[in-house]
């Protein structure tokens, strides 16, 4: 049966129109690739907070008003049409310069949120560390008490912005706790020492006497023979610490600092103190369970930076007056440095 000619002419209208939409849709889609794909006009790393609740208007808007994208309603498109729409997640973004659309999606969509971090050096005290912790802008919120001293595992912590400075003082003690089980447990042989907790109070002493860690064991094997025979640990930065109690202070010690009366003070009172003075590293610790064998019972500073070790009185005396010797040349040249011509 033929068709009449009006229907053939529909027939055929409608059959062109079919390809017209199919070739305008397929040139559509080759059109929204392209733009998902073109490299950003941003040429700097951009960040951006997307708040919890923002809608994925509330997004585009965001990210075309940081310069990050340039359509937002092409934004919104693309995230329907992939799916991702809901898969949007909040937080805030670090974005790369001439990062695409399909990446700024992606970036969202997995949650690869900016991560900020923190970094706590060996030795320091509680104080000191909270100091860092509350100048932190990117954290949130007060601690409620301060820290015991030493229970804070020296690291470097990334946190998301908003984390609490509670919920990450947390996660240093856990640290702590874990690495303490860890090591306690492979300790040396006939360690003398009766608790993780000692452990923590010696090598905060240990990482206050040297920054060197080819001296950390044998520093600890000195205090180890000096604890042996009753003798007093006699290290200057307890002294301090029974000064200051932890709060940053540059003042050196004194004559009169020596004499505090203070269970801190090792000059005064034999064996360890009560509790930490700092919050020693991993490598303060292991030193400590892992001293190093030595008949050596006195240190000095040998004036470069490192320590000159004696097993004697004497020689230790020796040490301490080559130490004054250097100190007193040392002086002698700054003054010639700092003396003017006309003098």
């Amino acid at each position: 049966m033929s068709l009449s000619l009006p229907v053939r002419r529909l027939a055929i209208m409608f059959a062109w129109g079919v390809i017209w939409i199919a070739v305008l849709g397929g040139a559509s889609w080759r059109w929204t690739q392209m733009w998902l794909d073109q490299p950003g006009t941003h040429t700097t790393q951009i960040i951006a907070d997307l708040p919890k609740g923002t809608s994925l208007d509330g997004i585009a808007v965001r990210l075309k008003a940081a310069g990050i994208i340039e359509r937002a309603a092409l934004f919104r498109t693309a995230a329907i049409l992939s799916g991702q729409a809901r898969r949007l997640k909040a937080g805030e973004y670090a974005f790369p310069p001439g990062a695409s659309m399909r990446q700024v999606l992606a970036k969202i969509a997995s949650g690869d949120i900016l991560l900020h971090r923190i970094s706590i050096a060996e030795g320091l005290s509680t104080l000191e560390v909270l100091v860092q912790i509350t100048n932190a802008e990117a954290l949130r919120g007060e601690l409620a008490a301060i820290p015991v001293e030493g229970s804070l595992l020296p690291e470097t912590y990334l946190f998301p912005r908003g984390e609490s400075r509670a919920a990450l003082v947390g996660r240093m003690q856990e640290a702590q706790t874990a690495l303490l089980d860890r090591i306690w447990k492979q300790r040396s042989e006939n360690n003398p020492l009766k608790s993780p907790q000692e452990a923590v109070i010696l090598a905060s002493i240990v990482e206050k006497e040297t920054g060197i860690a080819g001296e950390r064991p044998l520093i600890a094997g000195v205090f180890f023979n000096r604890l042996r025979i009753g003798m007093a640990l006699q290290s200057d930065p307890t002294v301090v610490y029974a000064r200051d109690q932890g709060a940053p202070n540059s003042r050196p010690l004194s004559r009169k600092d020596l004499a505090i009366d203070s269970p801190y003070n090792t000059y005064k009172y034999p064996g360890l103190p009560p509790a930490p003075i700092a919050n020693p590293g991993k490598a303060a610790l292991m030193s400590v369970l892992h001293p190093q064998t030595t008949e050596a019972l006195y240190f000095v500073s040998d004036g470069s930076g490192g320590h000159a070790f004696a097993h004697t009185l004497e020689e230790h005396n020796k040490n301490v007056a080559k130490l004054r010797a250097r100190e007193q040349q040392q002086k002698l040249e700054t003054r010639k440095e700092n003396k003017s011509p006309d003098e």
